[in-house]
């Protein structure tokens, strides 16, 4: 019955910090708006670019294999970062941990496969 109460202990903790994590954003944006001035005039709602009034669309069209390959190295690079603690506490895991991650690594190895016969990793 104590551990239960433990538990029940670790998800109210768990629960306030939420609560708190939406509650300060929400209640310091509202007093900024409370607070803050607010004279609204046809100048201020005027577009600004560095004291320049704009002359083209601001909207700029870019390959999208830049945003590709970002998002494939973004993925491989947060992968990677689970190898670490696991290559550090090695000693205590076992061979369980290293059949683990031999299956991790394999099907990081898929993906990497995948998008490569997809020829996402090309430029041309």
């Amino acid at each position: 019955m104590e551990l239960l109460n433990v538990y029940q202990n670790n998800y109210l903790i768990v629960f306030v910090f939420l609560c708190l994590g939406v509650l300060l954003p929400v209640v310091a944006l509202y007093l900024g708006k409370l607070l803050r001035p607010s004279k609204p005039s046809d100048a201020k709602m005027t577009t600004y670019e560095s004291g320049v009034e704009p002359f083209h669309d601001s909207r700029v069209q870019f390959n999208v294999r830049y945003y590709i390959f970002a998002l494939m190295f973004v993925i491989f690079d947060v992968e990677t970062v689970f190898l670490y603690p696991w290559a550090v506490a090695y000693d205590k895991l076992g061979v369980f941990a290293l059949i683990e991650m031999l299956i991790f690594v394999v099907m990081l190895l898929i993906g990497l496969v995948y998008a490569w016969k997809k020829k996402v990793l090309r430029w041309i």
